[in-house]
């Protein structure tokens, strides 16, 4: 099952699909600006990203791969755009196979 959420809220290592750029409530200049340039960089509905770094200082600029490419963003920019997440994998352990010598 995936959640959907603001990219802002995104945490190193979550990954999924932009369904949503944008805050389609809101009309002033500076959100559509934002928007605009969005898209521009490639936040398109349907691109795939993944968070790979969070800053040291209230985990502010996100690094993140968009589609094939590497993007840095301000939080608050990042919460322009609605992501949904895929479920987080949890890795099984690796059993060491031993050898037992007859």
């Amino acid at each position: 099952m995936s959640d959907t959420r603001k990219l802002s809220h995104a945490r190193q290592g979550d990954r999924g699909v932009i369904v949503q750029v944008g805050d389609h409530g809101l009309h002033d200049e500076h959100a559509m600006e934002l928007v605009r340039r969005l898209l521009e960089l490639g936040f398109v509905e349907g691109a795939r990203v993944e968070l790979l770094h969070e800053g040291l200082f209230g985990r502010d600029p996100i690094a993140m791969k968009v589609d094939d490419m590497r993007v840095a963003l301000r939080r608050h920019e990042a919460a322009s755009l609605t992501v949904c997440f895929e479920p987080a994998m949890i890795p099984e352990p690796e059993f060491a196979t031993q050898e037992v010598a007859a």
